[in-house]
């Protein structure tokens, strides 16, 4: 071999490994349909409120959930949406299917029973950080503390518990992250002695943080989710007949569209009611994706549905568009999604 093909092949094989680490496989691959539903948990087949994050070292995506005991019929009240850890299913083809991988192994259970729900997970710098909803037992009723508890990992699956944030009171859900301009960090989250309205607070480094106010209180809601995207900052509430919408320049002053998003049945498979709790991911080809959950048998054709029927949820997935200053989706289509972590 002389030295010009040595050379040639030395650049190639260099050129492949440097594609592999800034373009991982998922960002050169083609886009999929997403099926309908797209993902139901395996064990208690009550998937809700997912978080959906890119797993650097595994190259895959990652979606965590709250796992409610659906399949538990016999328990009273509310007993069977506390007691699980947080579910994990995974994709490898760029979020267009998903199968069950593991539940997160959370550092933190200071009571015999415990409860962990919505979880929020962002990576700064090469470390995840975890706010989660922790609940100190099993109640079949909604008039116990909750509070929001900070852990970090390396690997999406051993989380280390960090701290409780000392928020306005003891009964505060539904944690969501974003980073500010000024390289400052500010967390929403639902304040349910308020009428459940959306509260916040800032830290200058993801570990200390202060009890700003309210951010919206028109309706009562939860699970709060904030991101930019076409240059805009959006608030999305879940009001339990569809998901509000606001917008915001400064993340202070939010202003709310009038038509909500998955307030209207879809005809999908599992996708026949209002959609609930969702989670947003902007992928690196600026297109944007609705993650968000359903109860199928709640479909008001279907009120003599058994018990596991009326509890048991879904994920769906939608692609989210920009609309004359405000966001819509069509939930009756099947997305092509290609996600493309940034």
């Amino acid at each position: 071999m002389n030295y010009q093909n040595f050379h040639r092949i030395f650049l190639a094989l260099f050129l492949i490994a440097v594609l592999h680490e800034i373009a991982p496989a998922q960002q050169l691959s083609v886009a999929k349909h997403a099926p309908k539903p797209l993902y139901r948990d395996p064990v208690y087949d009550g998937a809700a409120d997912p978080a959906v994050i890119w797993n650097r070292r595994e190259r895959k995506w990652f979606m965590f959930y709250t796992n409610r005991r659906a399949k538990d019929t016999a328990i009273g009240g509310v007993a069977w949406v506390h007691g699980t850890r947080i579910g994990i299913a995974e994709s490898v083809d760029r979020g267009a299917t998903w199968t069950y991988r593991d539940t997160a192994n959370i550092g933190y259970r200071p009571d015999s029973g415990y409860t962990f729900w919505a979880p929020e997970i962002i990576n700064f710098r090469g470390l995840y950080h975890m706010f989660l909803t922790y609940v100190p037992g099993v109640f079949n009723d909604w008039n116990h503390p909750r509070l929001i508890i900070h852990l970090t990992s390396k690997n999406l699956l051993n989380w280390k518990y960090d701290a409780t944030l000392k928020l306005v009171n003891d009964r505060v859900i539904d944690p969501c992250v974003i980073r500010l301009p000024d390289g400052k960090w500010r967390i929403w989250y639902n304040n349910e002695s308020d009428h459940k309205s959306i509260y916040f607070a800032d830290s200058p480094d993801l570990f200390h943080w202060t009890a700003v106010g309210k951010a919206v209180s028109d309706e009562p809601g939860e699970g709060p989710k904030v991101f930019k995207w076409k240059s805009k900052y959006w608030l999305i509430t879940d009001i339990w007949k569809g998901l509000a919408v606001y917008n915001s320049d400064d993340l202070v002053n939010w202003v709310r569209q009038k038509n909500n998003l998955l307030g209207i049945p879809g005809k999908g498979k599992d996708d026949g009611v209002i959609g609930g709790h969702c989670d947003v991911v902007v992928s690196a080809n600026n297109k944007a994706y609705l993650f968000y959950f359903t109860h199928p048998g709640r479909r008001k054709d279907l009120a003599q549905n058994s018990i596991y029927e009326r509890q048991r949820s879904s994920i769906q997935v939608t692609e989210l568009f920009e609309n004359n200053g405000g966001l819509t989706c069509d939930r009756n289509s099947s997305p092509l999604i290609n996600l493309i972590a940034r």
